[in-house]
């Protein structure tokens, strides 16, 4: 069973950035799929990006294409969430997860699908004011 830890949230200004970090222990993820989740008061756990196990191919919600870019360091057991030109209506939970099973790709241009993700992180907050 592998764990998943988030750190790298906070309080920024709107049209700030934040980098957030996945650290993983247990198990490599290095065959495994990988993704970003977000989950806002009051409103549903939605997609934000997900990533090949390779690095090679990525997808992300409307919502956040063009300034959020997902990135993985297998070496490091690592997945990054770089998050530019933040606004209001990013502020949520951010969750990393990695897929239910091995050597599974990601559909591209579509959002990652909770269903498809079996281990969870406990989130870090992300506050953006306007």
């Amino acid at each position: 069973q592998v764990q998943l830890v988030e750190s790298g949230g906070g309080l920024v200004q709107a049209g700030g950035s934040l980098r957030l970090s996945c650290v993983a222990s247990g198990r490599a993820i290095s065959t495994y799929a990988m993704g970003w989740f977000r989950q806002a008061p009051g409103k549903e756990l939605e997609s934000v990006a997900a990533i090949t196990m390779t690095g090679t191919s990525t997808t992300y919600a409307d919502s956040v294409k063009g300034r959020f870019t997902i990135s993985r360091d297998n070496a490091k057991n690592t997945v990054y969430l770089q998050m530019n030109s933040l606004r209001a209506e990013d502020t949520a939970v951010y969750y990393c997860a990695s897929a239910k099973f091995p050597y599974r790709g990601i559909t591209t241009g579509t959002p990652a699908r909770t269903a498809d993700f079996g281990s969870w992180g406990q989130g870090t907050q992300v506050t953006v004011s306007s």
